[in-house]
């Protein structure tokens, strides 16, 4: 599939927009390697191979491994995730598939030992961020190519 529109012409200010929030996200007291995780996270649930295939890359420079890349849709199986990462992913399952999973008390309690206010805001904001850009690309009809 091609790209259908040159959306960022078309909408340039909406998506500058969506640029500051995404320097925005950059600037949080969130791990960068979580960042990559989580965005790769909501991207597999959303089936966005664009944004996988960006996001995998992006964290392969940041060091991340292939060990956990490869397993990150699995990570409630894994012992290579921390607590605190496997509770962020739980909570990006959990917002992305909101419509059917929401954000049990219990979950938000469990991420708020790990997290302070100010970074469960940020984790709820890179996950809407990601979840974004994920419904753009895929109705825009970007698409993963090799490099």
């Amino acid at each position: 599939m091609e790209q259908r529109i040159d959306y960022y012409n078309v909408a340039s200010e909406a998506l500058n927009i969506m640029m500051e929030m995404e320097k925005y996200t950059k600037t949080t007291g969130i791990d960068r390697k979580l960042r990559e995780l989580i965005k790769i996270r909501a991207s597999q649930i959303n089936s966005c191979a664009y944004c996988i295939n960006m996001h995998t890359a992006d964290a392969r420079k940041m060091g991340e491994t292939e060990q956990r890349l490869y397993c990150l849709s699995a990570w409630r199986e894994c012992t290579f995730y921390t607590d605190a990462e496997k509770v962020a992913l739980e909570l990006t399952e959990h917002v992305t598939l909101i419509p059917t999973k929401r954000v049990p008390d219990e979950l938000y309690q469990r991420v708020r030992q790990h997290y302070d206010e100010r970074q469960y805001v940020d984790l709820i904001l890179i996950i809407n961020q990601i979840n974004s850009w994920n419904r753009i690309s895929i109705a825009m009809g970007n698409t993963a190519t090799e490099k």
